[in-house]
């Protein structure tokens, strides 16, 4: 009997191994695209700001419009009061992946509560260069 189950084991075990051992196809290797340097080119979707808690929220939806990649996009939202003083602001800056040709990308900026808050602004640079970000209603 145990020799009957030790046949049957050995004969799957050994069914299954010239399919295991078919030579997979490898992983397409992902295309580089030389970075933007100079002036990068987006376009922004900003949605309202939020007051959640002791911040003002900004959602900003980021799209890459250069032939190149955008390495390290920065973004600096600066808030002003009724006599355009800066009262308030926050830094962001995309550390992950750089951002490739085409590609959306979502930015949150949190400024903190400041009384007076008005008006904002967002400024946008990258690694090698200035940023020349142009608002729109919806993409492409």
């Amino acid at each position: 009997m145990r020799r009957v189950a030790c046949l049957t084991t050995l004969a799957g075990v050994f069914s299954i191994l010239p399919v295991l051992a078919q030579p997979q196809t490898p992983a397409q290797p992902a295309k580089y695209v030389a970075p933007v340097k100079g002036i990068a080119t987006i376009e922004v979707i900003q949605s309202p700001s939020k007051r959640v808690g002791k911040e003002m929220v900004t959602v900003l939806k980021v799209r890459n419009t250069s032939k190149g990649a955008i390495n390290l996009l920065k973004a600096d939202e600066y808030w002003y009061d009724q006599s355009m003083k800066i009262v308030s602001g926050s830094p962001y800056a995309h550390k992950k992946a750089p951002i490739q040709p085409g590609e959306i990308v979502e930015i949150t900026l949190r400024s903190p509560m400041a009384p007076g808050l008005l008006r904002n602004q967002v400024m946008f640079r990258h690694a090698y260069g200035d940023v020349k970000a142009t608002p729109v209603k919806a993409f492409k």
